[in-house]
């Protein structure tokens, strides 16, 4: 029997044309759910964009559904963990839009600097008013990039044609990289005081969320501006508004918002801002390489091949069944690791003990980079970009495997040098008892644990003493954070201890600051688990 893909959006001919050749395309309107519902019951794979829900209701609705892709880079309209317990494979595109969302950042800082949206808004409405439009020349300025990810990256090589001088906010990149670049590595302060045009380009996460607030925009210079076409949030609209209004900074560009799709802002009323729906991935391009790109991940699905582009790896096919369990144990030790380690390593060695080594284990040194660049960077990560954000990152990493595990069935070590010559390191392992398998984290920096690798977990690494789990207590939960369940781990009574919580929602840095301050801690991170 043909295989069928229902398409519920508008999709490039070119993907058309190449799942026509294996496979009978049907169409529906994704925006008419009882149409939708109806033609997914002889769906083997779902095509979607922006408009279309596949939530579990849907996915019910499809009992041959093996495939959701998603046309973009963005998969809020997919209930993954839905999707993923139905074994349905989540795919998406999340090279498509780098080009084009680099260059709208361009266009942005360009029209900011030479006032060109409102000189055509006050031109076409019959007034010739040259006298109120100087503008700035870009060359010879100082471009702060904050997040030299892979749009950061491709921003910063487009601005380097107009003669300025590049320096870079990235504590995720080594020196030696950003050398190679062009680019000068520098503190967030330290850029905010030097830049003549801010370009944001990081994802959007509890520690980056109002990364550009108040305290930030009073270090910058009058005549900044300021581009954001990565995120919204991460700079402070509020603050922002203010900054303008007082003439702390001297424009703005902006194309994402704190909440969207945003109609009424403060920001909407300054001449001298240039403002955009979020257009970052609105070209004729970028469409037609998301859409060629998912069709070429559903005919790999279709045929059971490894998906490189899979979101949700574990619902695919082609990793062999021993080595299935410990993938969502390594991409959780990556986002650990990064984490604990507070910045990537320079150097990581991945190490796989057991019989497991048997099989072929470089899926999971592939789902340990995607642990460990998720939390960082601002694209999606997935098995086929990972290796290349570490090379672009100067990141060494090798793969090492062992027979023998020792006490445990199977063990995975994260192992990483970082810049500042510190070493970390991190275990973990799956226990597979029947049909249960449960994973546990058994070791950071050389402190023996057994703990699930899961919820939101803290990490406080602190001299040992009396007093200090009350001090916790009662700082988290004056912040309203219940803990779930606590281990502490020593090298002996006196000496240096860690301390891991799992706690029950979302901290805040501050309150995370607050609590290692309060006990003295040497150091101390959150991790969340809870969408992985």
């Amino acid at each position: 029997m043909t295989n069928v893909v229902l398409v519920t959006e508008e999709l490039a001919p070119a993907a058309l044309d190449l799942l026509a050749e294996d496979f009978e395309v049907r169409q529906v309107d994704g925006t008419d759910r009882p149409a939708l519902l109806a033609a997914l019951a002889g769906a083997d794979a779902v095509i979607v964009r922006s408009a279309t829900s596949i939530d579990a209701e849907a996915l019910a609705s499809a009992p041959r559904l093996r495939v959701v892709a998603r046309a973009g880079v963005g998969l809020d309209n997919v209930d993954l963990p839905a999707a993923t317990a139905r074994g349905v494979l989540v795919v998406n595109a999340p090279t498509s839009n780098i080009v084009s969302a680099a260059e709208q950042a361009v266009a942005l800082l360009l029209a900011v600097a030479r006032h060109t949206a409102t000189a055509s808004a006050t031109l076409k409405a019959g007034a010739w008013r040259r006298s109120l439009f100087t503008g700035v020349e870009v060359q010879g300025k100082t471009v702060g990039v904050v997040g030299l990810g892979r749009i950061g990256v491709l921003f910063a090589q487009r601005m380097a044609a107009f003669g300025v001088r590049l320096i870079a906010y990235d504590p995720y990149v080594q020196p030696a990289r950003a050398a190679q670049l062009g680019v000068r590595l520098v503190g967030l302060d330290d850029l905010l005081r030097e830049s003549d045009f801010v370009s944001v380009h990081l994802p959007r996460t509890p520690e980056t969320l109002g990364l550009i607030g108040e305290k930030e925009l009073a270090l910058v210079k009058p005549t900044v501006r300021i581009i954001n076409a990565a995120r919204g949030g991460l700079v402070d609209e509020r603050a922002l508004a203010e900054a303008l209004a007082e003439g702390r900074v001297a424009g703005a560009g902006l194309d994402v918002y704190e909440t969207e799709p945003m109609t009424e802002s403060p920001l909407f009323g300054f001449p001298n801002v240039v403002a955009t729906p979020h257009l970052g991935a609105s070209t004729f391009e970028a469409q037609d390489k998301a859409g060629v790109a998912v069709a070429r991940s559903v005919r790999l699905a279709l045929r059971g091949e490894f998906v490189p582009d899979a979101v949700n790896v574990r619902a695919g096919s082609a990793v062999d069944e021993d080595v299935r369990p410990l993938l969502p144990l390594a991409e959780r030790l990556g986002r650990v690791f990064t984490a604990v380690a507070g910045g990537i390593a320079a150097r990581a060695t991945v190490e796989v003990r057991g019989a497991v080594v048997a099989h072929d284990v470089t899926v999971l040194e592939l789902a340990i980079l995607k642990g460990l660049f998720a939390p960082v960077v601002e694209e999606p990560v997935t098995y086929v970009n990972a290796p290349h954000l570490a090379a672009d990152r100067g990141v060494e990493v090798e793969l090492a495997t062992v027979e023998d595990a020792g006490e445990h069935a199977n063990l995975i070590t994260v192992r990483g040098a970082l810049p500042d010559g510190r070493t970390v390191a991190v275990a973990g392992t799956v226990v597979i008892s029947g049909t249960r398998e449960t994973a546990k984290l058994v070791e950071v920096d050389g402190f023996e644990l057994d703990l699930a690798p899961e919820g939101v977990l803290l990490f406080f690494r602190y001299p040992d003493r009396p007093g200090v789990v009350g001090k916790i207590g009662t700082t988290l939960g004056r912040a309203g954070v219940n803990i779930a369940a606590m281990q502490v781990a020593r090298e002996a009574a006196g000496g240096e201890a860690l301390m891991v919580l799992t706690v029950d929602s979302a901290v805040d840095p501050e309150v995370l600051t607050t609590v290692g301050d309060g006990i003295g801690a040497t150091r101390a991170a959150v991790v969340d688990l809870r969408a992985d």
